[in-house]
């Protein structure tokens, strides 16, 4: 049996740069197809949910918005045994603190995947609630599927051109192009949180 392989993307859509991870699996579903032994989730913000994936998974491609303390737009890989302990190192948001503890998880259980692979990007801004990517960020999605389609293949998982297997992605509600066209003016929507639940001014 051949190896079998999870690439997945992690973190928030509606948190602007959040969504870097999400995007990168919705571009590659939508651009390349892989044939049995690999399948492509959106993980979102599922945390301990995802282990059952983790449990059937010999190599794990994980892409996701990391905060590296470099430049907006940066695209930095890590691999192997730092994965875990890069997660953990900047907490720069729930979802990833919640990953570090799946992978933790796995591995305590003893099914994590032999090869890990992190793709990560430098997010540009993060406190904007309903937006979407900023360009610079956005710029990165193809180079990130690049990498990971090049570190794929070295592995003797070949991708061809065509609509890949979309059935663990999320709604096509929220895909990026629906999400952020029906986004509403500054004027009718709160960026930094739900105004409903704001402090009355004093």
């Amino acid at each position: 049996m051949g190896q079998r392989t999870l690439i997945l993307g992690i973190g928030n859509v509606l948190w602007a740069d959040e969504g870097f991870g999400v995007r990168c699996v919705e571009r590659l579903a939508d651009r390349y197809r892989f044939g049995p032994g690999v399948t492509l989730l959106d993980g979102g913000t599922q945390g301990l949910y995802l282990l059952p994936f983790l449990e059937e998974a010999d190599i794990l491609v994980v892409f996701d918005a990391v905060d590296y303390g470099l430049t907006p737009g940066t695209l930095k890989i890590v691999e192997g045994d730092k994965v875990p302990a890069f997660l953990g190192a900047k907490k720069m948001s729930l979802h990833q603190t919640g990953f570090q503890d799946v992978i933790a998880t796995a591995e305590l259980m003893g099914y994590r995947p032999e090869t890990l692979l992190l793709i990560g990007c430098q997010p540009e801004e993060l406190e904007d609630y309903g937006g979407g990517l900023r360009d610079v960020v956005a710029a990165q999605i193809d180079p990130a599927i690049e990498i990971a389609l090049d570190r794929l293949a070295g592995w003797g998982i070949a991708a061809e051109t065509g609509r890949g297997d979309d059935s663990l992605l999320a709604d096509r509600a929220i895909l990026r192009d629906a999400y952020e066209a029906g986004r509403p003016d500054e004027d009718s929507a709160c960026r930094i949180g739900d105004a409903r639940f704001f402090p009355a001014a004093e």
